[in-house]
């Protein structure tokens, strides 16, 4: 009787543990499958990238400095524009 008590244990272990490796196996293809459906709605949807996202972020942030700038600039010219008017 523990000889066949052990073999059911052992079958039900095995049983288990393969179980569990097809269960993981079914959610690793699960996960590819979900991620590469994402992928393609987002592709689909035009949605950009988090890369081109932040780089054209500093692009833009350099832009406004540079127009703060420049407006600083203008307003000193224009300032000794009227300074030399006036004088």
């Amino acid at each position: 009787m523990t000889q066949t008590t052990n073999r059911f244990f052992d079958d039900f272990a095995k049983l288990m543990t393969d179980a569990a490796g097809a269960a993981d196996g079914m959610k690793r293809e699960t996960e590819t499958f979900m991620r590469g459906q994402a992928e393609k709605f987002l592709r689909d949807m035009n949605v950009v990238v988090r890369e081109d996202f932040e780089a054209v972020r500093e692009m833009a942030q350099k832009a406004r400095q540079e127009n703060e700038a420049l407006a600083l600039r203008i307003a000193a010219l224009e300032a000794e524009v009227e300074r030399l008017k006036r004088a």
